[in-house]
């Protein structure tokens, strides 16, 4: 089956708000709980290169909805990067 090239970034753009918005979640419980303990740094790290990857290559080869989600997801992302260091810095530590 062949779509006009509209119908396929449309579809590309409404997979891009779930994969992306299932970040929303996750930065939200954090910044409202002020912790980001159980958020691995590693991980968010390796993941942002990633996404930052992703990103050039949406814009290589000018793919609208790569562009927009991994945009979007790298922002998110980096946010948790942010919150981790920030929140793990001035963590209380508690007593043994």
């Amino acid at each position: 089956m062949i779509l006009p090239e509209w119908s396929t970034t449309l579809i590309g753009l409404i997979a891009a708000a779930g994969t992306t918005g299932a970040f929303l979640p996750q930065v939200r419980r954090v910044w409202r709980l002020r912790s980001a303990k159980e958020i691995s740094l590693t991980a968010f790290v390796v993941y942002s290169v990633g996404t930052f990857t992703w990103l050039v290559y949406g814009l290589l080869i000018q793919s609208l909805p790569v562009i927009v989600a991994n945009a979007v997801t790298l922002v998110l992302s980096l946010t948790m990067v942010a919150m981790k260091l920030n929140y793990d810095r001035t963590a209380v530590p508690t007593p043994a």
